[in-house]
């Protein structure tokens, strides 16, 4: 069994979360420079076994696409390319980054690590892997 591996894509950075290995659980792993994702990526590979991965899909509460779609599905086109062994999905992504910034200032931290974007992406991540993995329990 293998994992799935979720990512909240920015233009600068990505958050990662990726499941246990029963698909159970979605933990927060990284915050990965977007230009990097391509060796981090081949190195969690090779470590870990990886089926899986949920791309967010950013629309706006219209279903309109972000500016970011554009890079997504550029992004997409290389990974199937570089890793074809990796199912790729797609999951709507709305509201997550204010989502994870709400359960981040619940959680207790400080103001500094509250206001740490790469924390916000990561914990994005998670959330998106988690309702994903929700609704294919479906």
């Amino acid at each position: 069994m293998g994992k799935i591996m979720a990512v909240d894509f920015g233009k600068r950075r990505c958050g990662i979360a990726v499941t246990d290995d029963m698909k159970i659980i979605a933990s927060g792993l990284e915050t990965v420079e977007t230009q990097n994702m391509f060796p981090f990526c081949t190195s969690y590979f090779n470590e870990n076994n990886v089926e899986a991965i949920v791309i967010g899909l950013p629309t706006d509460l219209k279903g309109n696409m972000s500016e970011i779609e554009q890079e997504i599905l550029k992004f997409i086109e290389k990974f199937k390319i570089a890793f074809p062994a990796v199912e790729v999905h797609r999951f709507d992504e709305r509201f997550t980054s204010k989502m994870a910034s709400y359960f981040i200032s619940q959680s207790g931290k400080s103001k500094k690590k509250r206001e740490e974007k790469g924390l916000i992406d990561k914990v994005s991540a998670t959330l998106i892997l988690q309702n994903f993995l929700e609704q294919q329990q479906k």
